[in-house]
């Protein structure tokens, strides 16, 4: 969906002439990705004296939006925030530079670090324009002159805050740039901060409380940022100089965020969400989005990337028999793979957000390319009764994949040849038909972490290029042109109202004021329990848009010589948990009674333990950020969150296999930050028009780098 008042087929036309100046561009790179967002054989050049007119100002507006799509647009949404964490590690991509802090992160590292530096600056330069016209040639009668001028600072306020987040203190550029300029200097982090508060204050006195259209920027979301940005002020990694800035910054989250949760409900069912089903259909307006980045079924929107995130998290499931690729399973790019604490984290008997947010069945939709029993399982009376040589072990339209996430002490399953076979997985001495992923084998111990010589299940039996795990399900998309499209058709949620309720939870608990932090954290768990009646074993995502598809015909998901769809309606909840069905409400069993509940948390306490945790303060915002991973896993904000309360190394290190694999060492003298662009310090220079030196490069570089 795309903003009112700028044709669709426009918007990626709009071509920024944000300088009079090739050496600015060159300096602070702006075009080097920027322009890559717009599709080259749509752009037309524009002179900076449009924007001088309000046609242009409105015009140059609409574009700036998209920038807000980078996080969704390409591998850089994996690199930046969801890799080198406890929530995932390396999939069948082994990126050990950004999974594992190798030595191939580093300065001259362009694939995320260098993109995302050119593309907040290129968001911040027409910003700079924006602030500065509007009050010159925009009418000052008209409805809409707070509106922009507002859109202005909040999206100057969004690129600094996305680059301090990652970089530390940056360049503060306040100005549009008029002439050659190669001279910057790096501002500190709170000198960021205050400017970025600021920027985000005066959004929020001037935009509306509902937008001209969805996808607009309103006032909720500038508080939603304004919540974020104290949080993140206030958090560890900004201990040498925050203290005079915590009580109030505590007081400002609780602030605005509640100001949001009222203005955002929470939608009654996790499910809805994520329950995609077209383009602009209801899912892309439920109450909890605060923001979010518009996406569509026009190529004309998409530019050169589109909406790329349903393509990180799948699990491969092409070469397994019987599965083809089709659009409703997606294409299996295989980025990441989830951990063993991202399965563990969750109550998976009563907390129906794990089953809501991940993939554990798959059908089949190739009877041909089925596996059939063969004569060693006939003949050692394992497959079922009566069954011939050569029969298929599960047909079209049948569940031909799943994923077993049960814990150590199961004895139901075995290994008939010894070898992990998906393929060769006993059920209780039975054959099972499908291909089958189980996460413990009877006699199998609890590990947190993968290693050369332990691996546990059959799910990483092919590490450490990990292409088999239980994946997350929140960006199928089931509504793409083909089976092998990368563009993805789906709005990308930026903000919602559910992080406002845990930032408010947060900020109490950091004030020891428990009470209210509980009373807040229920609100999302509540949520997550399972309602009385609720069908347990119903899986929902993206992934059924194929049915409303017009590329897809016939139940089949857009691949010809197919019978059925990879997309699955059910999940494995009952064989998984080992429990017999039931309809009875879970709510009660999610609700938090006293802090005792977070202190002894079944849950939590092998995380508190895995952690070394002793203090109540400790326990307590452990459980926060664990519940941060229930509620919002691979949402683009784990990196940052980890980062900032100073988790990241003790986490990386207890639950991402990186470390016990060896692939690489945390140094947290260098890797809570990411390292300044080379192509930016080669670029500027003195005052004087020298060039830097090595030294001064080294001394405007992050520490390591």
């Amino acid at each position: 969906m795309y903003p009112i008042n700028v044709n669709k087929k426009n918007i990626m036309k709009l071509h920024y002439q944000y300088i009079a100046s090739i050496a600015l561009t060159s300096a602070l790179a702006l075009t080097s990705c920027g322009d890559s967002f717009l599709e080259e054989n749509l752009t037309t050049s524009k002179s900076t004296q449009v924007y001088t007119t309000q046609d242009g100002i409105d015009e140059l507006v609409t574009g700036a939006y998209s920038k807000l799509k980078f996080k969704f647009n390409y591998i850089w949404g994996i690199e930046c925030y969801n890799m080198g964490v406890d929530e995932f590690t390396s999939g069948a991509n082994n990126m050990t530079g950004w999974n594992a802090y190798s030595t191939s992160l580093n300065s001259s590292e362009t694939g995320a670090n260098q993109p995302l530096w050119d593309n907040m600056y290129g968001l911040i330069e027409p910003a700079n324009i924006i602030i500065n016209n509007v009050p010159q040639y925009y009418s000052s009668s008209s409805a809409t002159y707070n509106t922009r001028l507002g859109e202005g600072y909040f999206l100057r306020a969004y690129g600094y805050f996305e680059l301090v987040k990652q970089f530390g203190g940056v360049p503060l550029k306040l100005n549009p740039s008029t002439g050659v300029e190669t001279y910057f200097t790096r501002n500190s982090e709170e000198e960021c901060y205050a400017q970025i508060i600021s920027d985000f204050e005066k959004a929020y006195e001037l935009l509306p409380e509902k937008g001209e259209a969805t996808g607009r920027i309103t006032k909720s979301a500038a508080a939603h940022f304004l919540a974020k940005a104290h949080l993140f002020r206030a958090s560890e990694l900004y201990s040498s100089w925050n203290t005079n800035y915590q009580e109030a910054d505590l007081q400002a989250v609780i602030k605005y965020g509640k100001e949001v949760i009222d203005a955002h409900p929470l939608c009654n069912d996790f499910v809805e969400l994520w329950d995609y089903k077209a383009p602009n259909g209801d899912n892309e307006n439920v109450s909890e989005v605060v923001l979010a980045a518009q996406f569509s079924d026009d190529n004309d929107t998409w530019g050169r990337y589109g909406n790329q995130m349903h393509l990180y998290y799948p699990s491969v499931y092409q070469n397994l028999g019987g599965c083809l690729r089709d659009i409703s399973g997606d294409r299996e790019f295989c980025y990441v793979s989830a951990t063993e604490y991202s399965m563990q984290v969750f109550d998976r008997v009563n907390d129906s957000r794990f089953w809501k947010s991940f993939i554990t069945t798959y059908n089949c939709n190739s009877a041909s390319g089925a596996p059939s029993y063969d004569s060693t399982a006939v003949a050692a009376g394992v497959a079922p009764a009566g069954t011939a040589v050569g029969e298929k072990r599960f047909g079209s339209g049948d569940i031909a994949i799943k994923y077993i996430v049960n814990n150590p002490g199961d004895t139901r399953y075995t290994d008939f040849t010894g070898k992990k076979s998906e393929d060769a997985v006993l059920k209780d001495g039975k054959l099972v038909p499908q291909h089958c992923f189980v996460r413990y084998y009877k006699g199998e111990n609890f590990s947190w972490n993968i290693s050369s010589s332990n691996t546990t299940g059959n799910y990483y039996n092919l590490m450490p290029a990990i292409n088999r795990s239980v994946a997350l399900s929140k960006f199928r998309d089931g509504y793409r042109v083909d089976y092998s499209s990368q563009f993805g058709t789906r709005d990308a949620i930026i903000a919602r109202s559910a992080d406002d309720v845990l930032m408010v939870a947060e900020a109490y608990a950091r004030q020891k004021d428990y009470t209210n932090a509980i009373t807040y954290l229920n609100k999302v768990r509540d949520r997550a329990g399972y309602a009385s009646g609720e069908n347990r074993s119903k899986h929902v995502d993206g992934g059924q848009a194929y049915k409303n598809n017009p590329y897809c015909s016939g139940g089949t998901a857009g691949r010809s010589g197919t019978t059925a769809a990879i997309y699955c309606e059910t999940n494995t909840y009952y064989e998984s948990n080992n429990i017999a069905e039931t309809t009875e409400s879970t709510k009660s069993e999610m609700h938090l009674n006293s802090i005792d509940d977070i202190l002894n948390s079944p849950t939590d306490t092998p995380i508190y333990q895995a952690l070394d945790l002793s203090s109540e303060y400790d326990k307590v915002m452990c459980f926060i950020l664990n519940e941060r991973t229930r509620e919002l896993i691979g949402e683009s904000h784990r990196w940052e969150d980890l980062a900032r309360t100073k988790t990241l190394e003790s986490r990386w290190k207890a639950f991402n296999c990186a470390s016990t694999l060896g692939q690489g060492t945390f140094d947290a003298s260098k890797h809570y930050y990411r390292p300044i662009p080379q192509s930016f310090l080669d670029g500027i220079t003195n005052e004087d028009g020298s060039n830097l030196t090595d030294a001064q490069k080294e001394a405007m570089q992050n520490p390591g780098y």
